[in-house]
């Protein structure tokens, strides 16, 4: 496992009326939620790779579908791969200093809670090319849907 990226394993109680999970703790995560953002990705869709050189991790749940969380360690070269979702109700804490997304292994309802506030006039968001040569092997698909921003990488 990547160093300060962890997974949390998320407990449903279930009775009649359906059922309740705890999402999150702040206590349990190394700094506080300053935001929290929703997506929608249709099946073959991958978001990333993307960092955050001023320090904004990431708490990654798939709220319905299967969704396959991954992360690279720029430095190393260490990777990380957990499918989260439907099979596996678990969230995944990414440091931003690793390289990070997602993709959508069917239509997925992403929730994730971030360490800053989004800054339109100063982003800290960069990005590497979703089939770099240390990651490209992890993903299920080898042509997917993106957005034009993750055509294109920065460093």
């Amino acid at each position: 496992m990547i160093e300060g990226l962890e997974v949390f394993p998320l407990k449903r109680f279930e009775d009649e009326r359906g059922w309740f999970v705890e999402l999150m703790r702040a206590s349990k995560l190394p700094a506080p939620v300053r935001q929290s953002n929703l997506s929608f990705s249709r099946q073959g869709v991958i978001r990333g790779l993307h960092y955050h050189e001023r320090g904004q991790d990431d708490l990654f749940v798939c709220l319905q579908g299967k969704a396959r969380v991954v992360a690279l360690d720029r430095e190393t070269g260490e990777t990380f791969t957990e499918d989260i979702g439907d099979g596996n109700f678990a969230a995944v804490y990414v440091p931003g200093n690793l390289a990070h997304g997602f993709e959508a292994l069917t239509d997925v309802l992403m929730l994730y809670h971030v360490t800053e506030e989004y800054d339109a006039a100063a982003p800290d968001e960069h990005q590497l090319p979703w089939d770099d040569p240390r990651v490209a092997h992890l993903w299920s698909t080898t042509s997917p849907i993106l957005s034009e921003r993750d055509h294109t990488s920065e460093s």
